[in-house]
């Protein structure tokens, strides 16, 4: 599971970033950042930016959505507040200081939840994916964009030594992509990767209820079927 991040660190790491995220990581990711929100533009309604940090991807989104974001990271948000006062943002309807572990809306409240570059910060990944899941209304989509490691090559090795740093730079250098595809009620509909080099991956799911429901009633039937000893073994 490699080092343990826990939301103090990631506080820490990101009042640390915050001054120059934009000029720094912030160009890194600004092609993955730029294809999500592409797709999220041909879509309609609500949309939950969960990690929006300092709001590089606000003004691009189109203007018939309704946009949320979420950060952990207050000195992040307040990046993104002056970035939606500064261009006038209308369709920003809100930006609060939130746990993505813990999400504080209702179950089915967006038509797409996207979170890029998030998934390698927070403590538990998988209780996030579950939030993202359970907050996305059925037939909407999730979106990742992510740096998701390797096992093998100069990479692999680059990362593995890179991990014991993962407190202090703020983010995880190994986090396979196994780590989110545990999602029952999530459908994965697209995987790509993105510049620079493959650094980045974009993954597109799609909230499909039904998949849980199918699952169940094979499980209890499984579970309710009887138990028959093979023919030799019964006297």
């Amino acid at each position: 599971m490699g080092p343990t991040m826990d939301v103090a660190s990631v506080q820490r790491a990101y009042r640390r970033w915050a001054p120059v995220y934009d000029l720094t990581f912030g160009r890194i990711a600004e092609a993955g950042r730029l294809h999500a929100v592409e797709i999220i533009n041909r879509r309609k309604g609500s949309v939950l930016e969960v990690g929006v940090g300092t709001g590089l991807s606000l003004p691009r989104y189109a203007e018939h959505l309704q946009i949320t974001g979420v950060d952990l990271s207050p000195d992040m948000l307040g990046k993104a507040q002056e970035r939606v006062e500064e261009k006038g943002l209308s369709n920003v309807v809100g930006l609060y200081e939130m746990d993505a572990g813990a999400l504080a809306f209702e179950d089915e409240s967006f038509d797409t939840v996207v979170a890029m570059y998030v998934m390698t910060v927070v403590p538990d990944p998988e209780l996030v994916m579950a939030e993202l899941e359970r907050v996305c209304a059925p037939g909407g989509e999730v979106l990742l964009v992510n740096h998701f490691s390797e096992e093998e090559g100069v990479r692999g090795w680059i990362e593995r030594k890179m991990e014991p740093l993962a407190a202090t730079l703020g983010w995880r250098p190994v986090f396979p992509v196994d780590r989110v595809l545990g999602s029952a009620g999530l459908r994965l509909a697209e995987k790509r990767s993105l510049r620079p080099a493959g650094l980045f991956t974009m993954l597109r799911f799609v909230k499909q209820p039904e998949l849980v429901a199918d699952r169940k009633i094979k499980h209890d039937v499984v579970g309710a079927m009887p138990s028959y000893k093979p023919a030799e073994a019964r006297g």
